[in-house]
């Protein structure tokens, strides 16, 4: 059983555990500090903390298992910038909006996506940081937007379970990318996504699309979820072709929100957390819900037990929820510091927390 959590928010890391069937916080790091993302490495039991300092910029520690202690690594870097590239998004690192680690054949290999919009790979632990150049080289790229930032970025990478040269890639907005070799080449992946925010004739453009989160089941990798700035996408033969779900008739409550969880090992399985699209960005009426489907999209189930229901204004975060391996024992975060946790898959929640620092990420270990 996974008991233990970590929660990366506007001021500092929380690390939780279950204690005699109570989550609690047993410790603190970076108090006061932006931590934007968090990873707990299970081939070696390593911390990844990722940090935002603003005039200070960005900074990434490691903490080795065992240890009590974090030691500042490298963060990626961008190139110096060529002349011809001028009119370009400036190439300097402003968040690490994505942590993951590499397949368990790659000891050692860590990915990480970045505001503005660069993939970055380390091969020793994240002391040193190489950006992959041919997905920034893409043409394609110069078209890449802010969605809730002034420029594109990467929060999703999904490694194959199966090839760990399988990677794929969510940007916002950029599309969906995918690659078979490791990075050596890259191929637009959003086919059957809509955005309804471009002009009718580049609705459809696979480059166009406002992904907000992309997560993908351990046990079929094949099976992806994909919540978008305008709707719910599913996959189920690796990313070729996507499949809208979460319409009105299938009983959600909204199709427009930024997280979502995959099942481990049910591909049929998914939650999700609502919003009010686009412009507010709170819950619906203002009452908290997850959604969950267990039938591949085709309904959706509507969880509210034991999650305010007057006057809630939490949003979810791309990062803000995560799920055990065996899928039973679920964790979110808001945006105004509330946490909780479901240990039955969503049935009922629990408040660990009401008044925590907005959170980023929420990650069990």
């Amino acid at each position: 059983m996974q008991d233990r959590a970590l929660v990366a928010t506007r001021k500092g890391l929380f690390e939780l555990a279950r204690i005699k069937n109570a989550w609690e916080v047993v410790h603190v790091s970076f108090i006061g500090d932006p931590v934007t993302m968090a990873l707990y490495d299970r081939r070696d039991g390593t911390l990844y903390a990722a940090l935002n300092l603003g005039h200070f910029g960005v900074k990434l520690h490691r903490r080795n298992l065992g240890s009590d202690t974090w030691t500042e690594i490298a963060a990626p870097a961008y190139p110096a910038q060529p002349q011809d590239g001028a009119k370009d998004v400036e190439w300097k690192l402003k968040q690490i909006w994505a942590l993951t680690q590499g397949g368990n054949d790659e000891p050692g290999v860590l990915w990480a996506g970045t505001l503005p919009g660069g993939l970055f790979k380390s091969c020793d632990r994240g002391d040193s940081w190489e950006l992959n150049r041919p997905l920034w080289g893409m043409p394609q790229r110069r078209e890449w937007m802010g969605g809730g930032y002034d420029t594109a970025g990467i929060h999703s990478i999904c490694v194959d379970p199966r090839d760990s040269k399988h990677l794929l890639a969510g940007v916002s907005t950029g599309g969906v990318w995918r690659t078979r070799d490791g990075g050596a080449s890259w191929v637009l992946s959003a086919k059957g996504m809509r955005a309804t925010y471009m002009p009718p004739e580049r609705a459809e453009d696979q480059n166009m699309q406002d992904v907000h989160c992309i997560s993908q089941c351990a046990a079929s990798p094949d099976v992806m979820w994909c919540q978008h700035h305008n709707g719910i996408w599913r996959t189920a033969d690796g990313a070729q072709n996507w499949q809208q779900i979460g319409q009105a008739d299938s009983g959600a409550v909204s199709d427009f929100g930024f997280v979502v969880a995959a099942h481990p090992q049910d591909p049929n399985t998914a939650w999700f957390v609502p919003a009010a699209a686009d412009q507010r960005r709170l819950p619906v009426d203002a009452a908290m819900c997850v959604m969950r489907t267990r039938d591949g999209g085709k309904s959706f189930e509507i969880l509210r037990d034991g999650l305010p229901q007057r006057h809630c204004y939490d949003l979810v975060y791309r990062h803000g929820a995560a799920v055990t391996d065996d899928g039973k024992t679920l964790m979110m975060g808001s945006t105004t510091g509330g946490l909780w946790v479901s240990e039955n898959g969503g049935d009922t929640w629990l408040s660990i927390s009401a008044h925590l620092p907005p959170i980023y990420a929420v990650r069990f270990t």
